[in-house]
């Protein structure tokens, strides 16, 4: 459930490579207990959306907030409340599994209950006997589900997810789906985008359709 309390908000965000507008004055507002569905053909510019609502690609113009705290101006604080997952995640190479989640958990002050925690994500996602290997062994669907589990082992109030079930099996998305929703009844606000609108369509507060470099929402 929603309690209005706007979480993440993009005003007049605008991002071009060139003369080539991939964002044109998208405005975007997620809430607290909100799921949030981006939905659109490829090359439309989800992935570029996301990024930039993660502080990860500069906008050309226009603000994102996070949870009050203007991107940029107060990054740290927008670190410690938002989490992405890419659609493909890179990892260090030196670093097993197990050491990933170690890592993070530590980043974010996280490490209280943290060998439990980790142990029950990487058994729900099958990675359990995987936690030693480093992941440039891991098939692109382990890669993704390591990245989701790195996510979901340390704390934050704003998820974004890019495609996050494109390499997952039915099992898996549907344990992913779960949590979701768990995280959701906690307040979390999550924004994702899809090339499967029909999977998440009857857990999503509100589907964004992104095409043309423009962003509607209904």
């Amino acid at each position: 459930m929603t309690d209005h309390h706007t979480l993440l908000q993009a005003v007049n965000l605008n991002h071009a490579y060139g003369s080539y507008h991939v964002l044109e004055s998208v405005n975007l507002q997620l809430f607290a207990g909100e799921i949030a569905l981006i939905y659109g053909p490829n090359g439309s510019g989800k992935t570029t959306l996301l990024l930039c609502l993660a502080g990860l690609l500069r906008v050309t113009s226009g603000e994102v907030r996070v949870n009050g705290h203007t991107l940029y101006s107060d990054e740290r604080a927008v670190r410690r409340d938002l989490a992405f997952v890419p659609d493909v995640p890179h990892f260090y190479t030196e670093l097993t599994a197990w050491e990933h989640l170690l890592f993070i958990a530590a980043a974010h002050n996280a490490l209280e209950g943290f060998n439990a925690r980790a142990e029950k994500l990487l058994k729900e996602f099958g990675l359990w006997e995987a936690r030693d290997l480093f992941p440039h062994h891991f098939s692109r669907g382990m890669s993704l589900k390591l990245g989701l589990v790195l996510a979901l082992v340390r704390p934050f109030k704003i998820l974004l997810l890019d495609e996050p079930t494109s390499a997952l099996d039915t099992d898996s998305a549907q344990r992913f789906i779960d949590h979701l929703l768990s995280l959701q009844e906690k307040g979390a606000a999550i924004l994702l985008s899809t090339h499967n609108a029909d999977l998440f369509s009857k857990i999503a507060n509100r589907v964004y359709t992104l095409e043309n470099a423009h962003l509607k929402s209904g």
